[in-house]
């Protein structure tokens, strides 16, 4: 949002340039996701446990665990929206593998909110169960693989093996597998 309209300001003051430059934004975008966090996360922080809103700790667990019961959970929606911000602000919008990130991220973090919120308000410990959530997961990662596959040029599914300048093999529809299973498999299992 910021990029379009440095780019509109760029002819009225040419220091407005600066806002091209995609390290530029990037920084400027870590540190406003940085500020968001620490402005609103005491914020957050008291609200949740005014609202006595913590960890519920199965029985089954380590004896180590019970520790953690009462600790304010649900703080996964400021580091989403902290993301989500500052990537609105910053990002260029024009860029189909910013919103493909974006959807990714909140698609995951939606998730991740259910389970969450499955803990806290229906004080079910074991929250989401694991086979709903490798089920949207999957349907994300999936849907996200399709549309990259749709998008791409053939040139651009070609595997880049480090160190091996040569050897360029075509995925071709197995470009679906390998994102999907980057997509799915980097996510932290929880």
């Amino acid at each position: 949002m910021l990029h379009w309209l440095a780019e509109y300001l760029t002819q009225y003051y040419s220091a407005f340039h600066v806002f091209s430059y995609l390290t530029f934004r990037a920084i400027v975008s870590t540190l406003t996701a940085l500020f968001i966090s620490l402005y609103f996360g005491p914020k957050l922080i008291r609200y949740l446990q005014k609202m006595q809103i913590g960890q519920t700790v199965r029985d089954d667990g380590p004896e180590s665990h019970l520790s953690k019961s009462g600790t304010p959970t649900m703080g996964g929606i400021l580091i989403l929206a902290s993301i989500v911000v500052s990537v609105l602000l910053w990002a260029n919008l024009e860029n189909t593998y910013v919103w493909v990130v974006l959807f990714v991220v909140t698609s995951f973090g939606i998730i991740g909110f259910i389970d969450d919120y499955r803990k806290v308000i229906r004080k079910d410990s074991n929250g989401l169960i694991a086979k709903w959530k490798y089920f949207w997961q999957t349907l994300a990662g999936l849907a996200t693989a399709l549309f990259l596959y749709q998008i791409s040029h053939p040139e651009q599914t070609f595997l880049l093996i480090p160190f091996v300048k040569d050897v360029m093999p075509q995925l071709g529809i197995f470009y679906i597998v390998l994102t999907y299973f980057v997509i799915v498999g980097t996510k932290k299992c929880s």
